[in-house]
């Protein structure tokens, strides 16, 4: 990871001390080498084949299940070598600091997770034995519970202090991954009871299905990458119709998408909120070419035309299966709070949620961007403009939440200039 803060470095650093004393300390005389040896082999092959999740620039290692399966039957040196074993994987593509510092917080992990199995008195029962599960249970939560928090917090230490990451969005992305890291390691359970009978065996047997996750998983990324294709070509096409508005649906897009956080929207309604925003403007390929791009005020008939573009664009998208509640929000994004939008005139809540968000981002996007009509507004100028037509415009949640996201995130507004042409420019176009 070249290129890291100081105080990343430093960080890793430790990480990667604190794991190597825990194993100097440690005593692994008690350590079974056979099954060590087969479980490291386990480990290296399921942490080579991680599983990408929707959480962005995310993939779950399918060794939690190893890892666990290693606290029952080595106890906390062994799992901490185990874990130690992440070094070697992944070495074309990752960078050795990185391979490092993997393999340490799998140790630590694998380290604490142990101690707090025997603290809870899992080490009284043996693997294999009628009602062992049960017994073991309890511990065995509670270990695991241990690992994916240490896991979690040293990782997010890291992306945190090297700047890969924001607090909002790690408490979030953290929220959706324990339950997952939780889910995998459960498997490990199953592998430390069946090991008795089965030895590397169990391997076939639990870790198969482990794999046909992984293969599904791999599916929904695919699948999410295929979507993310096709609205990247429909929002190309309306660019192309109007260079102007190069790289506005992205940006009203991942301002949408900020509010919706900030507003506590559940994931799967920020990523419909976040194709909303790319496809909000889709409509406008059917409007003709001249009027999007004339340099100065519209007629009574071409601002009509425009105003058609919402229901156009619902007309264009609707069939589209995966868009679902995105829908509202392209239809309505031009409504206004006193019901002096368009296409119906809705007034306040009578305007979808999805379309309040999108109006905002839209609006201060298209304030502090270029146009044939019109320069760049500054950003605190727009900012003032949405607290001045906040309760009139907009809803006033909305731009309350997008100027606190604002203040974390900031904003790369559009930088290309255009000459003002000095006509007078028509509102909501």
């Amino acid at each position: 990871m070249p290129g890291l803060p100081r105080a990343a470095w430093l960080y890793v650093c430790v990480v990667i001390a604190l794991a190597a004393v825990l194993i100097g300390a440690s005593s692994p005389g008690d350590v079974d080498p056979r099954v060590l040896v087969a479980l490291v082999a386990l480990f290296v092959l399921c942490d080579s084949l991680p599983a990408r999740l929707t959480v962005e620039r995310v993939r779950m290692s399918l060794g939690f299940a190893v890892s666990l399966a290693s606290v029952v039957l080595l106890g906390p040196a062994g799992a901490a070598l185990v874990g130690l074993s992440a070094v070697a994987t992944g070495q074309r593509r990752v960078a050795l600091v990185k391979r490092l510092f993997n393999g340490a917080q799998f140790a630590v992990g694998g380290y604490a997770a142990g101690v707090v199995f025997r603290a809870l008195g899992g080490a009284r029962f043996e693997p294999g034995q009628a009602g062992w599960v049960w017994d073991a249970l309890g511990p065995f939560v509670g270990a695991l519970l241990t690992f994916v928090l240490v896991n979690l917090v040293l990782t997010s230490g890291a992306l945190l202090l090297s700047g890969e990451s924001e607090p909002g969005e790690m408490v979030r992305d953290s929220g959706q991954l324990a339950g997952v890291c939780v889910g995998y390691g459960m498997y490990g359970l199953l592998i430390a009871g069946l090991w008795p009978a089965l030895g590397p065996l169990v391997a076939v047997l639990v870790l198969l299905p482990l794999f046909v996750t992984r293969w599904a998983l791999e599916q929904t990324f695919g699948q999410r990458r295929a979507y993310d294709a096709t609205l990247a070509a429909l929002c190309q096409a309306v660019e192309t119709k109007d260079p102007a508005t190069r790289g506005h649906s992205e940006r009203v897009s991942r301002g949408a998408v900020m509010i919706a956080r900030q507003i506590g929207m559940r994931p799967e309604r920020v990523e419909a909120i976040r194709y909303a925003g790319m496809l909000h403007d889709i409509g406008k390929i059917g409007v003709p070419t001249k009027i999007l791009r004339k340099g100065g005020g519209l007629t009574d008939e071409e601002y009509a035309a425009i105003q058609l573009h919402p229901m156009r664009g619902l007309e264009i998208v609707r069939e589209i299966g995966f868009l679902d509640e995105a829908l509202a929000g392209i239809m309505h994004h031009h409504e206004r709070m006193d019901g002096g939008g368009y296409p119906m005139g809705l007034v306040g809540d009578e305007i979808p949620e999805f379309a309040r968000v999108i109006g905002v981002a839209d609006a201060f996007d298209v304030m502090t961007s270029a146009r044939p009509y019109k320069e760049p507004m500054p950003v605190g100028d727009a900012r003032r403009e949405l607290l001045r037509c906040a309760g009139k415009h907009f809803d006033p949640v909305m731009v309350e939440a997008f100027l606190r996201a604002l203040e974390t995130h900031g904003w790369q507004p559009q930088h290309e200039q255009r000459i003002d042409t000095g006509h007078e420019q028509r509102a909501g176009r």
